[in-house]
This record gives structure tokens, C-alpha cells and sequence, in this order.
């Protein structure tokens, strides 16, 4: 893995002139000796040429509300907008175009599922499933439906010094009173990759339906929503070199077909009395009122990108950049990695702590060197309980940093203890 530039023949800095934010960046350092290293990807990526034009031509050439006018503009814009959940359904291998419903991000398509089939379908005494590691966002949701229902919130967890869920905890906690399943896929703390396939199957074995949350892994690997079997998918578009307010929400039809709307208003209905309504097929039955068009645009270009930089490259170069950024951080005095110290299995993401050094310190005396990386509790404080690790600096890296960059983050991360008044 450390030969990969070499082995593949890529030469993955040639991305970098794709976006505006690194192009700055590359001219600055070139005339002056001052760097800015941005290792915050798994908060949110940044956007390319290509995904900023794409919202600008729209807005210039097919600015109309979707859906409704019958006029040639709106129906420019309507195409424009289809077209994007086109390009989602295929790239997540989705049957059919309809199985896509635009959210504003992965949170939301997280609620969408747990207001409308989670409070449809559960009752006292059933258990919702989840993991230890979760964000916030797949937890908060779930203890409402459990609030409201009377069903019980049940945690897997997992090994403390690798991330991994066992096969036992598997076993152990998806039972016969399981009726949902919802995990992420890859961890915002930990990297880990989590076993989805083998997850899915024990859920559909006991009749539960599962729901991944696929934030962190759309980015870094390719996603078969068919292949994973799962029931309901989500994600960002901002952390896929998308625009921020627009996010996925993929569900298997007979299932959407069943589900009340989330939200209801303007556009996904098909007809209203003053009694009753009824609503609009999938996908427009869960998007209500003006659709964000130029956003969802924005995303089409995004994967539009991503698919032409190669899923394969990125999963790969993410393996090796993240490899060489934890074997420097192994290497580093008081610097202890959270998680599984083999950089392959990370994707992306390195998070640690420093003895005696507050992780918000850490954040802060890396910036003053022009680094940015993310300090707190990451919104999965669950997980830092159980690991007895409140808070901690996490760096994230994605196709666009480069073994420069780590170097240079290495070479600063030495100097934190130092820094904040320790001499060894």
C-alpha cells in the first residue's frame, strides 16, 4: 500500500487544481512559505469547479420551481432535478429512480424513517437495535420512537482496542423482539468499517428491517444499497463533494409505499378536500413544499466527479494516505491512537488524544500552524463513555490531501506537547 503512487501510475494531486479552495491554497504556497492543511473531510468535504458551476448554470439557465409548471422553464428545471436522482440511484446501484427521496442531509433522512415507519410500526416491548459508535443522529431519533412507543433501545457493542462488532454481540442483541435495525456503516470516530452485510442478514432473519447510515462510507467506498440488501440507506451530499442542504434518503418500495409522509404541504399531494388528502407516488410523497433544485443539481455534478475520479482510486489512495498517517502518529510520544492503529481500516480518519493536552488545545494550537482538524465529542458522546474518552482531536483526510500535507501535520503534531509548556 505504501507503493501505490508508484504501483497504480495515479497521480492524485492532479485533483487538487479541481477545486478552488486547494488551487488557492497551491498558488499561495507557491509564491509564499506558509501552507493550510484542511484534515476535516469527515465534517464536510470540499466542493469542485465542476459542482459549483453546475448550481450557477442552473440558476442562470433553469431558475423555475420543479414539479408543477407546464411551462418550458419549470420543465427544464424538473428535468434537471430528476436527472440528479438518476445519477444517486445509479450510483448507489438503486432498482429504480423513485427509491430516492432528496433530503436537506443524512440527519434528516434518519428522522424521515423513524417518524414514519418507526412510529407506524413499533409498539410496547419491541427493540430497536443500534450500535455503541452511532452520531447523534442515529440515536436521538430512536429514543423518541421509543419514548413514543413503549420499545426499548438495545446497543451492540464493540471491541475497544479494534472497533469491531463481534459476531456474538450479532447475535446477542439482534433478537426475535428486534423490529429495526439502523447502524452506521463506517464509523465518524473510530474509521471502522462495520460487517452491514452480516448485520442486514440477521436482521431480515428475524423479521426486522434495517437501516444503515451511510454518511461517512457514500465518500470513501462504493455502495451497493442492493448488494448490502439493506431496507433504507441515507447520506450527505456535503461530505460527497457536494453542496450542504441537500441529502439522500434510499428505501425499498414496498416499504415507502407503505409509510405515511414526514412532512406534509405543497407538492406531494395529489389531491386535497377540506376533509382529507392523498398524497403524491415515491419518491414525491416524502418531498414536500419547493424542492431544493440547485442543491440537488449540485450533488449530480458531485457524483458526476467522484465517479470520474474513480471510487477504486479514492478507496485505495484513502488506505494508503491514512496508513501513513497513522504509522507517523504510532511513532509520536503521549500521542494514543482511539481505535485500531491499522490505517486500512479507517477510512479516513485518524482520531487520538495527546496526555496532558486538551483536544480543543490540540485544535487550536494546530490552526495557529494553519492545520484544521475536528476536537470534541464528535456527536457521539455514548461512544466516548463507553471508552472513557470524553473528548478528542480527529484528522480526516480524503483523496485531495497528500502525503505532503501529512508530513506536514506529523511535523506539527510532534511540537503540541511542547507547545503547551512540557519539556519531554
Amino acid at each position: 500500500m505504501s507503493d501505490f503512487i508508484n504501483e497504480k501510475k495515479i497521480d492524485m494531486k492532479k485533483y487538487r487544481k479541481d477545486f478552488p479552495f486547494f488551487k488557492a491554497i497551491d498558488e499561495h504556497n507557491s509564491k509564499e512559505n506558509a501552507q493550510l492543511v484542511y484534515f476535516d473531510t469527515s465534517a464536510t468535504a470540499q466542493r469542485p469547479f465542476l459542482v459549483i458551476d453546475a448550481m450557477s448554470h442552473f440558476y442562470a439557465t433553469a431558475n423555475a420551481n420543479p414539479l408543477r409548471g407546464l411551462y418550458d422553464l419549470s420543465e427544464r428545471a424538473t428535468l434537471a432535478y430528476e436527472h440528479s436522482r438518476n445519477e444517486v440511484a445509479n450510483f448507489i446501484n438503486a432498482q429504480d429512480s423513485s427509491q430516492i427521496i432528496f433530503t436537506r442531509n443524512t440527519t434528516e433522512s434518519l428522522n424521515l424513517v423513524a417518524y414514519s415507519y418507526g412510529l407506524s410500526n413499533l409498539q410496547k416491548d419491541d427493540e430497536i437495535c443500534i450500535t455503541i459508535m452511532e452520531h447523534h443522529s442515529n440515536i436521538l431519533p430512536w429514543q423518541m420512537v421509543c419514548r413514543q412507543t413503549g420499545a426499548k433501545l438495545v446497543f451492540m457493542e464493540c471491541d475497544k482496542e479494534t472497533g469491531i462488532i463481534s459476531d456474538e454481540e450479532i447475535e446477542s442483541k439482534i433478537t426475535e423482539r428486534t423490529k429495526i435495525v439502523s447502524c452506521v456503516h463506517v464509523s465518524n470516530v473510530l474509521g471502522v468499517t462495520n460487517p452491514i452485510k452480516k448485520i442486514c442478514k440477521k436482521a431480515h432473519d428475524v423479521g426486522a428491517v434495517m437501516i444503515v447510515d451511510g454518511a461517512q462510507s457514500a465518500a470513501h467506498t462504493k455502495i451497493d444499497v442492493q448488494d448490502l440488501d439493506a431496507d433504507f440507506f441515507a447520506m450527505s451530499g456535503h461530505k460527497l463533494c457536494g453542496p450542504m442542504g441537500i441529502g439522500v434518503l434510499y428505501g425499498k418500495k414496498n416499504l415507502l409505499e407503505k409509510m405515511p409522509p414526514f412532512l406534509t404541504g405543497g407538492e406531494m399531494i395529489e389531491y386535497v378536500t377540506r376533509e382529507s388528502a392523498t398524497w403524491a407516488e415515491i419518491p414525491h410523497k416524502f418531498e414536500a413544499g419547493t424542492v431544493s433544485a440547485a442543491d440537488a443539481v449540485g450533488l449530480g455534478a458531485a457524483i458526476r466527479y467522484i465517479k470520474s475520479v474513480g471510487m477504486e482510486n479514492i478507496e485505495e489512495y484513502d488506505k494508503y494516505l491514512t496508513s501513513k498517517l497513522i504509522d507517523g502518529m504510532v511513532k509520536i510520544p503521549h500521542v494514543n491512537i482511539i481505535g485500531s492503529k491499522d490505517g486500512s481500516k479507517r477510512s479516513g480518519i485518524a482520531t487520538f488524544t495527546i496526555d496532558g493536552v486538551h483536544p480543543h488545545d490540540i485544535a487550536s494550537l494546530l490552526s495557529d500552524e494553519h492545520i484544521a482538524i475536528r476536537a470534541g465529542h464528535h456527536c457521539a458522546q455514548p461512544l466516548g463513555q463507553y471508552l472513557g474518552v470524553q473528548s478528542s482531536a480527529r484528522a480526516s483526510l480524503y483523496f485531495y490531501n497528500t502525503p505532503e500535507e501529512v508530513d506536514i501535520f506529523l511535523e506539527k503534531l510532534a511540537m503540541v506537547r511542547k507547545w503547551s509548556g512540557y519539556k519531554d
